[in-house]
């Protein structure tokens, strides 16, 4: 239909329709390459990192600057305390043996349980009492009351000592650090100090009392091992004059030679062995020879052997004239008869000579058998001889043993008195003072710039950990990313919203705003999703209502006329529609629908060329009923016919079966969701309505969106959840959008 109430030509074309009345799918972007929801792979998104913290910024700076202001707080209310730390080198303890040149050097070691073992003995409670007396802390009127007992005060005083030492083991050194923490800077200094020379006094001590002790134990012990020594070397003698038994002794070879006792009958059976071992492997492989060739005569042995090789080469090429002749002869030819016949007498021979072959293996076979019994035999032999002896040797073994052991145990002790009486006590102390502690200078604690960066940093984290936890309880669709990731539709643009005083229409008629060229984008995005461009027929539909539907279907519809297209917007919510006709009682969508209008009476001009109304017509009291008879998709074929394109401004999804029907019936669906006011839950349960109607969905846009700030409206302001037929003579008509032109 032109300006004038003309019919406008098709003029792209009638796209075909299958039998049932429904559009071809299309082989666009509808789709395809998004997951569904659910199925998203989880991944590291910095955008939407950066959009929660743009967006919460005001919460985390709010929560660092309480958490700083709290740490300066803390900071001056806590009681300054001092730290002085000495330094000591402890050096594992070894016996003292002398070296060249009569000098004594300690036998060194690095061994860390040396150095652990140092650090709990500084730690130790008797240590700590020590210091307390020597520093007469028990005394100091600044610690504790001069009227309480003498023994509380000494226990006080040592177990305040030993709270407030620490002991710093250096990695990978034989350092130890003696730190003392303190109110009173002179006290953390003398403490420190006392604590290193108490514990180089008591390291002397100890390995005097230790060196003194062990001469004693060597003494005591050297006596019983030598007695116990004497009585198993005379035992071990008499058992062998009782038993007759005589062993020689033989080197063990090797680096490390050692003596071992060893019999004749021994050394004869470990040769035997070893060939009896030898004859089961010729035994074996002689078998296995000889099995195969009962089997298979194409064994190796067969193969080889120069006779059948001859043969066989002789009947091959005897074989080979009688193929050749026989295309000029037949086999009962003389000749023919007999080359067949010095063929036989070839095969028979070389069947001869395979017998004569298998009779030799098994020959040896046989052979190999019988040297095998024969070793076995007198390995058998042997071992009874050599049982008899080991039966009779089992006690001399064992007294032996006994022997052995107690003489490396004498011999042992005997060296180890030796180096104690030489070297006892002499050498070096194992502790040494490196460092004296200083008294300080100033307080380590409260750290206030430390306390502050501290701070600083649990402010951050508790406020990126608030603003994280409130998107994560939020479940609302803001970004363009939950399109895809939550619920699995193709992002295909974003509408800003609209500032304050502005109206969308006066948005869309300005081409230069930021609106008007999203829903450029929009088009432009549509264009690749089927093979022939923007869909012909499409159904813009939303999950509730007041998301930007109508607004979208009136731009997409002006969009693609601007660029000389005829195109057809359809009010198809039947139940509330949102554009104005010529009245109210003017037939649209509902009378077609109700076959008492045609096409022709119910288009109207606008005032944007090349695009037309059909509005919703009369208000029905059942438009699901209507929407699904067939009569929808024949009127929808009909339009196709006179306009390039087909807009479909529906009803929202949720409550109403309106929306999966005009679905159904259309080439695309796009999903109209307005940012940050739509739960997951809702959208989600709106897309799987979609396509469970067989929806072609092209995917979706996001509305009113905020880049600085997304809303979090929850307002169901529409009227649809009670009662699909809720709409009354006489209720306020929602407010319309007016397109036609004035008379």
């Amino acid at each position: 239909m032109n300006n004038h109430g003309g019919m406008l030509p098709n003029q792209s074309g009638a796209l075909p329709f299958d039998p049932s009345g429904r559009l071809p799918v299309h082989t666009g972007l509808t789709e395809v390459g998004f997951p569904r929801p659910g199925k998203a792979e989880s991944r590291f998104d910095v955008n939407e990192i950066w959009r929660i913290i743009a967006k919460w910024w005001w919460l985390i700076a709010a929560i660092a600057v309480s958490c700083i202001l709290a740490a300066i707080v803390i900071s001056l209310m806590i009681t300054p305390k001092y730290r002085a730390e000495a330094t000591i080198e402890v050096n594992p303890e070894g016996v003292q043996v002398v070296g060249k040149m009569g000098e004594l050097n300690p036998n060194e070691a690095n061994d860390r349980g040396f150095i652990n073992t140092q650090a709990g003995l500084l730690k130790s409670r008797s240590l700590a009492e020590r210091v307390a007396r020597s520093t007469n802390l028990a005394n100091n009127p600044a610690f504790f009351e001069p009227d309480l007992p003498r023994a509380a005060r000494d226990r006080g005083a040592a177990a305040l000592v030993q709270g407030s030492v620490d002991i710093l083991p250096q990695r990978e050194s034989r350092l130890i650090g003696i730190r003392v923490q303190s109110t009173d800077p002179a006290v953390a200094a003398r403490l420190a100090n006392s604590y290193a020379d108490n514990f180089i006094q008591t390291n002397m001590e100890r390995r005097y009392e230790a060196t003194s002790y062990a001469r004693n134990f060597l003494q005591q012990r050297i006596a019983a091992v030598k007695a116990k020594l004497e009585e198993t070397e005379r035992a071990l003698v008499a058992y062998a004059q009782r038993q007759n038994i005589v062993t020689l002794s033989v080197d063990s070879g090797g680096v490390n030679t050692t003596r071992q006792e060893q019999s004749i009958d021994a050394a004869s059976l470990i040769a035997l062995n070893n060939s009896l071992s030898q004859a089961k492997s010729d035994r074996i492989a002689a078998e296995q020879r000889y099995r195969q060739a009962l089997s298979n005569r194409s064994t190796t042995d067969v193969l080889g052997n120069a006779t059948v090789q001859s043969l066989t080469t002789q009947r091959a090429q005897l074989e080979a004239q009688y193929q050749q002749k026989l295309a000029l002869y037949k086999p009962d030819f003389p000749e023919m008869v007999q080359l067949r016949k010095q063929i036989d007498s070839l095969t028979q021979g070389i069947n001869q000579v395979t017998g004569n072959v298998s009779s030799s293996l098994r020959s040896e076979y046989a052979g190999a058998v019988a040297r095998e019994n024969a070793l076995e035999a007198k390995v058998n032999a042997l071992k009874g001889a050599l049982l008899n002896l080991r039966g009779r040797s089992i006690q001399y073994t064992i007294l032996q043993r006994e022997v052995d052991t107690n003489r490396s145990l004498y011999d042992a002790l005997l060296q180890r008195y030796k180096e104690v009486g030489v070297a006892g006590g002499v050498g070096a102390n194992e502790v040494s003072v490196v460092d004296r502690a200083q008294v300080p200078g100033a307080p380590f604690q409260p750290n206030l710039p430390l306390n502050i960066v501290i701070g600083l940093f649990v402010g951050l984290l508790l406020g990126f950990g608030a603003a994280f936890a409130i998107e994560w309880v939020d479940d609302t669709i803001k970004v363009p990313d939950d399109l895809t990731g939550k619920l699995g539709l193709a992002p295909l643009g974003v509408i800003p919203a609209v500032g304050k005083g502005l109206a969308m229409r006066d948005e869309l008629e300005d081409p230069r705003t930021q609106v008007s060229e999203a829903y450029q984008s929009v088009r432009t995005a549509l264009q690749f999703s089927t093979e022939h461009g923007v869909p012909r027929s499409l159904l813009v539909t939303s999950t509730r209502a007041s998301e930007g539907k109508s607004s979208t279907a009136l731009a997409l519809a002006q969009t693609l006329a601007s660029l000389g297209a005829s195109v057809l917007l359809i009010d198809a919510d039947l139940r509330k529609p949102t554009f104005r006709g010529p009245s109210s009682t003017s037939p649209g969508l509902s009378s077609l629908l109700a076959g008492s209008e045609s096409i022709a009476n119910c288009l109207h001009p606008t005032q944007v060329e090349r695009l037309f109304l059909l509005p919703s017509g009369p208000i029905a009291p059942n438009p699901a009923e209507l929407l699904a008879t067939g009569r929808f998709a024949e009127m929808l074929r009909e339009l196709l016919e006179k306009f390039d394109h087909v807009i479909i401004d529906g009803p929202p999804v949720l409550g109403l079966a309106d929306a999966p029907l005009l679905a159904s019936n259309t080439e695309g669906t796009l999903m109209v969701i307005e940012a940050g006011a739509i739960r997951r839950a809702a959208a989600l349960n709106a897309v799987n309505r979609l396509r469970g109607s067989d929806a072609r969905l092209m995917g979706g846009i996001l509305t009113k969106f905020n880049a600085l700030k997304v809303g979090y409206g929850y307002g169901y302001g529409y009227g649809y959840g009670e009662d699909p037929y809720a709409y009354r003579e006489g209720d306020e008509p929602k407010k319309q959008i007016e397109l036609l032109k004035s008379a």
